[in-house]
C-alpha cells in the first residue's frame, strides 16, 4: 500500500468516526495500571500518520476519564467501545478531556492521531495522555436468572425503544437494552439516535450515572433528566419485567 493511500484511509476512519477495520499502521498498547492504582499518565510522539491505540478492559457502568495535553493543535484522541469502530467520543469534535459512562464489559480504545492536513504534511506532535477508570460498576451489574431469559446474541434481558429528547433536538425514540437484578435493580443502556450510550442504574428509588441526575416519577413511568440536557422516559416494565 503506498503511504498517500495509507493516509487517505486514516483519515476517513478518523473523521467519520465509524470504519470497518483499523488502519494497518495503528500501533496497538496494552494499559496496564500499576499496583494500587486506577490511572496511568503515558507519554509520547506521533508524526505524520502514525497513529497508536492505547487498549484496557474496563466494566460496563464504570467511569472512565482521558486527558490529553499537546503544543500540537492537531492532535487529538478518539474513545472506541468493545468491538467497535464507531466513537464513543471524537476528539477533533470535542476536544481533548472526556469523561463517560462505559456501555459494556470489554476492551476499550484510546486512539491518538494527527489531524489529516497535518499528517499529510508530516507534522509531529509530543502529547502526555492520562486514562483513569474510577471505582467499581455504578450500581449492579446483574447476571442473567432463569425467570428472566436474555434476548439471543446480547447481555440484555430486554430491548426496545424508549421516548427521548437530547439538548434542542425533537422528541425522539432511543434504542434500550436493559439487564435486571431484581427488586427494582437493573442497569439500562439508552442510545440517542447517533449518539452515544447513556447507562442508567436503578437501584428501588435511586437512579444513577455517569452525570447529574433529576427523576420524577408520573404514574408506571420514570422522567430522568441527565445534565439538564439529556431526558428519558423508562417504563417500570423495563426495570422490572412488565
Amino acid at each position: 500500500m503506498s503511504r498517500s493511500l495509507a493516509r487517505a484511509l486514516l483519515a476517513a476512519a478518523l473523521l467519520t468516526s465509524s470504519a470497518a477495520a483499523p488502519a494497518a499502521g495503528i500501533e496497538r498498547r496494552t494499559v496496564q495500571f500499576a499496583k494500587g492504582a486506577a490511572s496511568a499518565t503515558l507519554k509520547d510522539t506521533i508524526e505524520g500518520d502514525r497513529t497508536v491505540d492505547y487498549v484496557l478492559r474496563a466494566t460496563a457502568g464504570q467511569t472512565m476519564r482521558v486527558r490529553l495535553e499537546s503544543r500540537h493543535p492537531a492532535l487529538y484522541f478518539n474513545v472506541l467501545p468493545p468491538g467497535s469502530e464507531t466513537a464513543l467520543f471524537v476528539g477533533s469534535s470535542g476536544g481533548n478531556d472526556w469523561t463517560g459512562t462505559l456501555p459494556a464489559n470489554g476492551e476499550y480504545v484510546v486512539r491518538t492521531y494527527l489531524m489529516r492536513s497535518a499528517a499529510r504534511r508530516g507534522e509531529r506532535g509530543t502529547y502526555t495522555l492520562a486514562i483513569g477508570i474510577d471505582g467499581p460498576p455504578s450500581g449492579p451489574v446483574p447476571s442473567a436468572s432463569s425467570t428472566d431469559a436474555k434476548v439471543p446474541g446480547t447481555r440484555f434481558h430486554a430491548t426496545g425503544q424508549v421516548p427521548c429528547t437530547i439538548g434542542s433536538a425533537p422528541p425522539a425514540q432511543c434504542d434500550f437494552g436493559v439487564v435486571r437484578a431484581g427488586a427494582g435493580r437493573a442497569e439500562v443502556t439508552v442510545t440517542p439516535p447517533g449518539g452515544t450510550p447513556r447507562v442508567l442504574t436503578f437501584s428501588g428509588t435511586t437512579v444513577t450515572t455517569g452525570g447529574s441526575v433529576k427523576t420524577d416519577r408520573q404514574g408506571d413511568e420514570w422522567r430522568i433528566e441527565v445534565d439538564g440536557v439529556e431526558r428519558y422516559r423508562i417504563p417500570d416494565a423495563v426495570v422490572n419485567r412488565g
